[in-house]
């Protein structure tokens, strides 16, 4: 049996070393028609000649260590006050009337957040949500100094505020040029999340002129064109630095997006050239000079396809503009409705976002060039920006900004002749702000006078406030209602 295997055995033998022998051969002689595809490892090396592989194009450490240096740990410390509920189904009149409005007590809180220490003489940027409520701010530096700060000024519509503390040759951060910032380049963000001490994470620029909506929560006249990056923030990073690999402050990381409050991959930080715009108008004026153009942009969430076709809105590059205002820089300057905006001092402007993003860059009393389209031809204008009073005037102290979130109007001549009066200003909407926390005023109400002096306007609202320690008294009515109310406020804790 064992001599019948031995010829198979050997047969078997042969053919395999042969088969191999002749597949060797072909494959050397480039039987195959086809080079193989060149597959390489996917590490990086530099051409250099020295056969050393060199670290990748972006090195963080520079820009990672002098800019901790310039970012700070904020506490705040807000104190237990009362407060009056009103009725949910009877007003403040029924309940009021026979027992008084029923108070509640809020105890203490704390809060922390970070910021970024923008001159040597002591000037800090946060965000407005981190110190809003606060009667107290502390600021820890990186080496543990501790140092009480004041709050200089804030703006709700930016979600900006700018502290200051007593210290001279402080570490600071110099601000870049957010116009720089280009898709997918590396970015540092450095706060101080989750009460940890001070943290640099790295991500790239996924997108820019980012409107997520959440400034509105805390101003009618939310100002949002975010720098969108996946650098990791979490809670406590609020105010903290957006930072290139050269070490330049780009933006002030504000808000992420997370359906659990803790980081999920995107991140929101407002661009440097807005925050350098409003610090300087906080620490110049103690409030905003914003400027206006003077046209009402198209809600393209409010438009279906075939709407957009309509107005060209689908195909035309630029901003579409869907109203000129009244007393404009925008209509002196020959623009007009269907006009498609395309560049602001030539830079291009494609989306609402951007294009109220450029405008915030000005005050009012500038000029911009402003690019537009008009029946397929491009032109060009120069306009002249105004304030939200139709003005070029500084406003020392922006009515709008102090109220916080309450958008008021002037009652027409019919209103003033209907409720029997000779002035008043009507309050529209009423947000987050100081107006919500220390008072019960509701939408509706008619100011007649603030400390005595009859209102009719935001300017005389303003000449009101300025005129005040602080301590301001706010008479009106209700229409419908019978009598006269009056609501204090406390300007110094907004």
């Amino acid at each position: 049996m064992k001599f019948k295997l031995l010829p198979v055995i050997i047969t078997a033998a042969f053919t395999s070393v042969t088969t191999i022998y002749l597949a060797a051969k072909f494959q050397s002689n480039h039987f195959f028609s086809e080079d193989p595809l060149p597959v390489n490892y996917t590490h990086f090396t530099a051409n250099n000649g020295d056969g050393l592989r060199t670290p990748p194009p972006a090195d963080f450490q520079n820009a990672a260590e002098s800019s901790v240096q310039a970012v700070v740990h904020i506490k705040t410390q807000i104190k237990g006050r009362t407060v009056l509920y009103q009725d949910p189904f009877f007003g403040d009149d029924f309940f009021g009337q026979l027992f008084g409005r029923r108070q509640g007590f809020i105890p203490p809180q704390t809060g922390s957040g970070s910021g970024v220490v923008i001159s040597p003489d002591g000037y800090i940027v946060t965000n407005y949500h981190v110190v809003s409520n606060a009667d107290e701010v502390t600021v820890t530096f990186n080496d543990r100094y501790t140092k009480t700060a004041k709050i200089v000024a804030k703006d709700a519509s930016a979600d900006i505020a700018v502290l200051k503390v007593d210290e001279t040759n402080l570490p600071y951060m110099e601000f870049g040029n957010s116009d720089d910032v280009k898709l997918g380049q590396w970015v540092l963000a450095v706060g101080y999340p989750l009460t940890l001490d001070a943290t640099v994470t790295a991500g790239i620029v996924s997108a820019k002129s980012r409107s997520i909506g959440i400034n509105r929560t805390q101003s009618p006249s939310a100002v949002e064109s975010f720098i969108q990056t996946d650098a990791a923030v979490n809670p406590g990073n609020s105010g903290g630095a957006l930072v290139n690999t050269s070490g330049q402050l780009i933006g002030i990381n504000s808000a992420i997006a997370s359906p659990t409050g803790s980081y999920a991959g995107y991140s929101y930080a407002i661009p440097a050239n807005i925050v350098k715009k409003v610090v300087n108008d906080l620490i110049k004026y103690g409030a905003v000079q914003r400027a206006y153009l003077g046209i009402g942009l198209l809600d393209r969430n409010n438009l279906n396809e075939q709407q957009l076709k309509e107005l060209g809105a689908d195909k035309t590059d630029g901003v579409y503009a869907a109203e000129i205002m009244d007393n404009s820089g925008a209509k002196e300057a020959g623009l007009k409705r269907g006009d498609f905006i395309t560049r602001i001092n030539n830079i291009p402007v494609r989306t609402e976002t951007e294009l109220l993003e450029q405008v915030a860059h000005y005050k009012p009393g500038d000029h911009v060039s402003i690019s537009y389209i008009r029946d397929g031809k491009t032109s060009q204008t120069n306009v002249e920006l105004k304030n939200v009073n139709g003005t070029t005037s500084i406003l020392k102290k922006d009515a709008a900004n102090l109220m916080l979130g309450a958008t008021l109007r002037p009652l027409n001549a019919d209103e003033k002749r209907k409720f029997g009066i000779q002035n008043g200003v009507v309050v529209t909407d009423i947000s987050e702000g100081i107006i919500a926390r220390q008072t019960g005023i509701k939408k509706g109400f008619v100011i007649t006078n603030i400390d005595d002096k009859p209102v009719n306007n935001a300017d005389d609202i303003q000449q009101a406030v300025s005129a005040n320690n602080n301590k301001v008294q706010i008479a009106g009515f209700y229409p419908g209602n019978r009598g006269m109310y009056y609501y204090g406020l406390d300007l110094s804790r907004q």
